[in-house]
This record gives C-alpha cells, sequence and structure tokens, in this order.
C-alpha cells in the first residue's frame, strides 16, 4: 500500500522554476490515489496553459512519486479544469510572495 502522505512530501520537492514555490504548496496536485497495489495515479495542473516548464515540471513530479516507498508506477495526468487561481496555493505560499 502507497503512503500517499509520503509521496505529498516526496512532491514538495519539485519547485516550479519560475515561482520557486513546490508543486504542493503551490497547489498544482489536485488528485493523488492508488488505483491498484504499487500503482499511483496523480491528476495536477500547471499555473497557466502555456506554461514553459510544463514538461520539465510534469516529470519531475512522476520522478519525484516513483521514489516513495511502494510505488511501482505512476500516471500523471495534467488537466485545466478545474483552472489553477493563487487562491489553490498554501497560506505559506502566499506569505512566501507577499499575497
Amino acid at each position: 500500500m502507497i503512503d500517499l502522505e509520503a509521496v505529498r512530501e516526496k512532491l514538495k520537492e519539485v519547485y516550479d522554476p519560475e515561482i520557486g514555490i513546490n508543486v504542493v504548496d503551490l497547489g498544482l496536485i489536485y488528485k493523488l490515489e492508488e488505483v491498484e497495489e504499487g500503482s499511483l495515479y496523480i491528476e495536477m495542473t500547471m499555473t497557466t496553459p502555456g506554461c514553459p516548464a510544463h514538461d520539465n515540471i510534469s516529470q519531475s513530479v512522476e520522478w519525484a512519486a516513483a521514489q516513495a516507498f511502494g510505488v511501482a508506477m505512476v500516471q500523471v495526468e495534467v488537466v485545466w479544469d478545474p483552472p489553477w487561481t493563487p487562491e489553490m496555493m498554501s497560506e505559506e505560499a502566499r506569505e512566501m510572495l507577499g499575497l
């Protein structure tokens, strides 16, 4: 069984290179789900549809999640609905950006 909190902690090591805040605190991770034993599904978004770091960030999310104990396979799906807004950020991320 995958420890989803351990996965979330691994994902906090993935930063948006333009903003300098991790994908979890930015609110880019919409869903973490173990669909079958060892198989993890991640639904995420980007701050904008034209994000130049799209491929880099999604590949980094896949790699980081795969480092968590019990994860044998990772599927990352980038979605645009609901669209990301700054309100999705954690309080800590908002403070870092002065919002």
